[in-house]
């Protein structure tokens, strides 16, 4: 129950944040914007509308998991209601949790809204929705719930411009981890080889969410690779949270 205050509380703060809004206002400028670049295609209008779509919801959604995420704890400790918090019986690791699932919930209101409205669009348009279009955006959301994660474990350790730039990096490299394997040749037996080869063992691979292309171009994916897919991004979610609550533990506030 102390949780769930805490994420009830940090769902209502986060929803009153204007940057939200902004970027989900450029959310659904760029969904609408996707039926400009499909005329520039010759009778691929209607996929890359899915997949600017879908794309969208994903890359709006990590930044919403991002600018708020990194600020959750710090914001608490700036305005010193950390302390009010934790002189009441919580627990640190609740403190975490909490403000980990009252963001969840946030990231689950905003996927379900830009997901309602691209579906909207792709229908007005002339297209049909699936089952898989709803697999696709239940995998972003699992993406952006490993985002958070790693967001909130940022947000516990430094400030929020410094936290926002590593996890955005993250991000980034999360999308591109096979170029960490993909050398030249020649740097078969370096020491660069196998520092990017533990990189590429340690670091998620984001891009394994992303079947949205799969969806656009009608290549069918099989219900188990969503399921693998989600007990994955579990996985690393839960160990993102537990570096969390250690590190929390452990801050001197």
């Amino acid at each position: 129950m102390r949780m769930i205050a805490i994420a009830m509380n940090t769902y209502r703060e986060a929803i009153r944040d204007k940057i939200l809004y902004v970027l989900m206002f450029f959310a659904g400028v760029t969904i609408l914007g996707s039926k400009a670049l499909g005329y520039i295609s010759i009778g691929q209008d209607m996929k890359i509308v899915m997949d600017i779509s879908l794309a969208s919801i994903s890359l709006f959604g990590a930044l919403v998991a991002i600018f708020v995420g990194t600020n959750l704890v710090f914001k608490e400790v700036d305005k010193r209601t950390i302390y009010t918090i934790l002189s009441r019986p919580v627990h640190r690791y609740e403190f975490i949790l909490g403000k980990y699932l009252g963001l969840a919930l946030l990231l689950a209101t905003v996927t379900v809204i830009m997901g309602i409205f691209a579906a909207g669009y792709i229908m007005v348009l002339g297209g049909k929705i699936e089952f898989m279009f709803v697999e696709a955006v239940v995998l972003i959301y699992w993406k952006l719930l490993l985002v958070t994660a790693f967001s909130v474990l940022l947000s516990s350790l430094t400030s929020p411009i410094l936290g926002a730039i590593i996890v955005l990096t993250g991000y980034i490299m999360g999308h591109a981890t096979g170029i960490l394997v993909d050398l030249p040749p020649h740097f078969d037996g370096t020491l660069t080889k196998d520092v990017m080869t533990m990189i590429y063992h340690v670091m998620p691979n984001l891009s394994n969410f992303d079947i949205w292309q799969e969806y656009a171009n009608g290549v069918a994916v099989p219900h188990t690779y969503v399921a693998w897919t989600m007990l994955y991004g579990t996985a690393y979610t839960i160990l993102l949270l537990f570096l969390a609550s250690v590190v929390f533990e452990n801050k001197d506030v």
